[in-house]
């Protein structure tokens, strides 16, 4: 037997096994499955593992396309450079001039690593290769698949989420400062010279009531932009398995993709701008006066 026909016996119905899958009704295990088992609470999972290896393949698709930097763009510089112009026109103006320099290169990695992992459930074989069993009607379902998107595990969506606030507590202490922040949570935002002397003190109560409510919609942010990717991804993977990966889901779950790439993305660059993006319009008209 030669070595092609030796490879083929082993892979062909390893193949075959995985793809039947595609023809299954059963849903994605919610649970990303473990590939490699340390003990101790180490492990790592296919979830895990597709992250870096999507990661990797990022960042060596970024080298290649823009190379060595030209004055006289290739063709690939000029793709990436068009994409980082097309972000920077998006999240300049929400967050600000001063925090930009500090949210873009965040914001710009965001919505790749975003975009890009949940488009992954879409490549043939993902979710539907690896360790499995047979049911009692003959059908072969997958248990442990080899590869699985990292945005339809929660433990991805949350660390995501972690990262997103940690960045913008920083951001906006570094760009705002305690004093801003503490005066745009709890802060009478009347104007003292417009309001009745007997009301203002009232509204500086409700503003103090608002900014705790305030508070704690800022605190569960991580929990809320985690859920809403994850729903979303894991949703559009039990359905495309449902379905049979049937076209029309295929396209829709394309547009999804990118959809809730921008909105995560979005999200954190309003969160950003909602503390930052204080005095651009009055710095730029003070400016403007000086210069005349």
């Amino acid at each position: 037997m030669s070595r092609v026909t030796k490879l083929a016996s082993i892979f062909i119905p390893f193949l075959a096994t995985g793809l039947t899958a595609f023809a299954s009704d059963a849903g994605v295990d919610p649970k990303a499955a473990r590939l490699f088992d340390f003990g101790h609470g180490w492990h790592i999972t296919n979830s895990m593992f597709t992250g870096w290896m999507i990661s990797a393949v990022l960042v060596f698709l970024v080298l290649k396309l823009v190379g060595k930097p030209q004055l006289l763009p290739t063709i690939g510089q000029a793709v990436v450079e068009s994409l980082i112009e097309g972000l920077r026109d998006l999240f300049e103006p929400i967050v600000g001039k001063k925090a930009f320099p500090l949210a873009f290169p965040l914001l710009v990695t965001f919505f790749l690593f975003i975009l890009f992992h949940n488009w992954m459930g879409l490549i043939p074989g993902v979710g539907t290769v690896g360790w499995g069993h047979y049911d009692a009607e003959g059908h072969f379902a997958i248990t442990h698949p080899f590869i699985r998107p990292h945005n339809s595990d929660f433990n991805g969506t949350i660390a995501l989420a972690l990262i997103s606030f940690g960045a913008w507590a920083i951001i906006v202490f570094k760009i705002a400062g305690p004093k801003l922040i503490l005066w745009d949570l709890f802060g009478n935002k009347a104007e003292k010279s417009e309001t009745p002397g007997w009301l203002y003190p009232i509204l500086a109560l409700v503003f103090i009531i608002v900014g705790f409510i305030e508070v704690f919609s800022i605190a569960i942010r991580p929990f809320t932009l985690s859920v809403r990717l994850f729903g979303n991804v894991f949703g559009g993977e039990n359905l495309l398995h449902g379905t049979g990966f049937f076209f029309v889901f295929y396209f829709m779950e394309l547009l999804v993709g990118l959809i809730q790439a921008l909105v995560f993305t979005l999200l954190t660059s309003v969160y950003i701008g909602l503390l930052c993006n204080h005095g651009d319009d009055h710095d730029e008209a003070h400016a403007a006066e000086a210069s005349h």
